[in-house]
């Protein structure tokens, strides 16, 4: 997918709510490297859960 595509969950490459794999999609990354950046970056202190959260509940799904 190219990084023009839209911000969205995708139906299919979810691991919990599709976020990782959205945005993963959107910017033309792999999925797992943005979990992983993910899961790295929770280690620092900060709202990555509620941003998350969010994202799960306002990005639209395919």
């Amino acid at each position: 997918m190219s990084a023009t595509a839209t911000l969205a969950r995708p139906r299919g490459n979810r691991m919990l709510g599709g976020v990782c794999a959205g945005i993963a999609r959107r910017f033309g990354m792999s999925p797992l490297t943005v979990r992983v950046l993910f899961v790295l970056s929770c280690l620092l202190p900060g709202p990555q859960f509620v941003v998350y959260l969010a994202l799960w509940l306002l990005l639209p799904s395919d």
